[in-house]
């Protein structure tokens, strides 16, 4: 997604892709198949580059102090960008900027969650996203699989109290070299099985103070970070009025997408500005409401339902229905619960924008009309 804007702006785009024909191979020429893990292939896939920057957190940290050590500009470095690959570290450096977070604790025993407290929630320190590598525990009987599974992995585990939340929020913002810095509005997420579901932009019904606090927050972050590009701070909004730091994401994020048609510049644009150090562009929404709704693949399906072309069969309902709606597929193979494109609906209505951003994800994804009929 950060293609197109590149390829209006001019600015050409080389690609390590994990293997032939994933989402992004489908639209960047210079590419080279690799492993993001092998420093040898990070080596030939950067040489001669301007900027490096990443569409996920998961190159390993070593690897990207020794491309730093080779000169090559890595955006966001690799200290801060560590902040979003260990939950632990994270936690530990937002606790002595007094940045607000749920109370927490490395554990490594069965009585070190005990000793904690029940309920809570039990996360590996690296590798998990999308709800994978989160545990909600109730009592001791919970704890040893999530034990089990980080130290399987090499990892610590880090215990969270079980906020009591009335919704989850993101403040998304944007810092380049120079510390110019941009925030968007504040969104409300919508969260199924770990999976954000569908993002409404801006936050229905947040109080104004509140709000601006949250977007104080990530912009303080990303400047004691020392980021650059997009930083997506993930909130709970608590049932007492209050936010706390959920987890963040140094990348373009998610809960952003709703950027691509409901702002004046999108978070992947931005994001390149970012890390070419070029001046921000504007954050502004352009309209009153933007709906953001993801399509997952669905449970099951009919034969053929895990090629992508069976998403396009879509296209003219929900384009005749809806003139104004816009589509984003990603090229990807079905698969039960995968991200595979995302709705956007905009306008001065936030229940029609809902309507429509929902009926349409609803149809791509197979559960409203059928394609034999």
């Amino acid at each position: 997604m950060m293609a197109e804007p590149a390829a209006a702006l001019g600015i050409p785009l080389r690609l390590l892709a994990e293997a032939p024909g994933v989402s992004a191979a489908q639209v960047i020429v210079d590419q080279q198949v690799g492993d993001h893990t092998d420093l040898a292939d990070l080596r030939s896939v950067t040489a001669g580059a301007a900027v490096v920057t990443f569409d996920h957190e998961h190159v390993p940290t070593a690897h990207l102090r020794a491309l730093a050590g080779d000169g090559v500009a890595v955006r966001p470095g690799p200290d801060a960008l560590v902040h979003a690959q260990d939950k632990g570290v994270m936690r530990e450096r937002l606790g002595a900027l007094g940045v607000p977070c749920p109370r927490h604790a490395i554990v490594a025993s069965v009585a070190d969650v005990e000793a904690f407290g029940f309920p809570c929630v039990l996360k590996t320190t690296r590798g998990g996203y999308d709800g994978k590598g989160v545990w909600v525990v109730r009592s001791a009987d919970d704890v040893p699989g999530p034990l089990a599974t980080a130290e399987a992995n090499g990892v610590r585990l880090l215990a969270e109290e079980l906020v009591d939340f009335r919704r989850e929020l993101s403040a998304l913002v944007v810092r380049a070299p120079s510390g110019q810095a941009a925030a968007y509005p504040v969104v409300e997420s919508v969260q199924r099985d770990g999976v954000c579901h569908e993002v409404v932009a801006p936050a229905p019904g947040l109080d104004p103070a509140l709000a601006t606090h949250a977007q104080e927050v990530a912009l303080r972050v990303a400047g004691e970070l020392d980021v650059t590009g997009v930083l997506a701070v993930e909130l709970f909004e608590t049932a007492d009025g209050r936010i706390l730091v959920n987890e963040l994401a140094m990348r373009p994020h998610n809960t952003g997408h709703w950027t691509q048609d409901g702002a004046v510049t999108s978070q992947f644009e931005n994001h390149l500005r970012a890390v070419l150090d070029l001046p921000l562009g504007s954050p502004a929404p352009r309209e009153r409401w933007t709906v953001m709704v993801n399509i997952l693949g669905a449970p099951e399906g009919p034969e053929g339902a895990g090629q992508p072309g069976r998403l396009y069969d879509g296209y003219p309902h929900a384009m005749a229905r809806d003139p104004r709606l816009r589509v984003h597929l990603y090229g990807k193979d079905l698969r039960p619960g995968r991200k595979v494109g995302h709705v956007n609906a905009y306008g001065d209505d936030l229940d029609d924008c809902l309507e429509r951003a929902r009926h349409a994800a609803a149809w791509f994804r197979g559960d409203l009309g059928n394609e034999s009929e």
